[in-house]
């Protein structure tokens, strides 16, 4: 569950969202001025969050090198090639018909 609270709130109800965070494994998102600033979650769940920015960090890399050599609008180009010849066959899969 995820539970939205002012800073004011927080700061008064801190030892609470705490347990609620760590035992319960929800997580709190924090408003200031009624905007997010902040977010409170699990250990476990910040750690899968930062392998999965090192995996993405390393995909982007790996991606930034295979295009070096290419000009950036030629780059894009085949980006929007391949991103909607995957929508399509997506489209197609999903269509009632099978088409």
């Amino acid at each position: 569950m995820i539970t939205e609270i002012s800073a004011v709130s927080f700061r008064q109800n801190l030892g609470e969202m705490l347990n609620q965070v760590q035992y319960r494994h929800d997580s709190v998102v924090i408003n200031k001025d009624g905007k997010p600033v902040a977010a409170l979650v699990d250990a476990r769940f910040f750690e899968r969050i930062r392998r999965m920015q090192a995996r993405f960090d390393a995909l982007c890399q790996r991606i930034e090198t295979g295009y070096a050599g290419i000009a950036e609008t030629d780059g894009l180009v085949e980006i929007d090639a391949a991103v909607a010849l995957e929508r399509a066959r997506a489209q197609t899969v999903s269509s009632p018909t099978g088409r």
